[in-house]
């Protein structure tokens, strides 16, 4: 037990001088062009930020509002054929018997094209908003990579600064 305890000691030890960090180097002193360019950096870096802010915002307003019209035409494409199928429903019913079949051929037909309309309008509302999805996205990468660069940019200026 007491070489146990001794090990765990003596480990503790060689671990927490392991783990100290090496000294830092001293750091040369900021010449009046490094900290220029630093400012430079930070201000552009800033600048760059809220211009991504501003893409991204704008892009998810347009993705909200596409989606909005999309569910508005698609209700409404469904509300007319709906319509459609009552209304030739209602004629059907109201056929004479010997024109009861013939009524009921003309309603299913009708409602075969209202579903047929409404399932088009549907899929082209649903496509237009992907489409706005796609491209807000497109916006939103776009603004990044900007903003990388912008960033790789100010250290590229910090950096040559320090050698002036």
């Amino acid at each position: 037990m007491n070489k146990l305890l001794a090990s765990l000691i003596a480990g503790l030890f060689v671990s927490g001088a392991f783990a100290q960090a090496p000294a830092a180097p001293a750091a040369a002193p900021a010449t009046p062009a490094v900290v220029k360019a630093e400012a430079k950096a930070d201000k552009a870096t800033a600048k760059a930020g809220a211009a991504e802010a501003k893409v991204d915002a704008k892009a998810d307003s347009k993705v909200e509002k596409a989606e909005a019209s999309a569910a508005k035409t698609k209700s409404k494409a469904q509300a007319k054929a709906d319509n459609a199928k009552a209304k030739s429903q209602a004629k059907a019913a109201d056929a004479a018997p010997q024109d009861k079949v013939a009524a009921d051929a003309k309603a299913e037909k009708v409602e075969v094209k209202a579903d047929a309309k409404a399932d088009k309008a549907i899929v082209n509302a649903t496509a237009k908003a992907d489409k706005v999805k796609v491209e807000a996205n497109a916006d939103k990468k776009n603004a990044k990579i900007e903003t990388t660069a912008v960033k790789a940019e100010g250290k590229a200026d910090v950096k040559a600064a320090t050698v002036k």
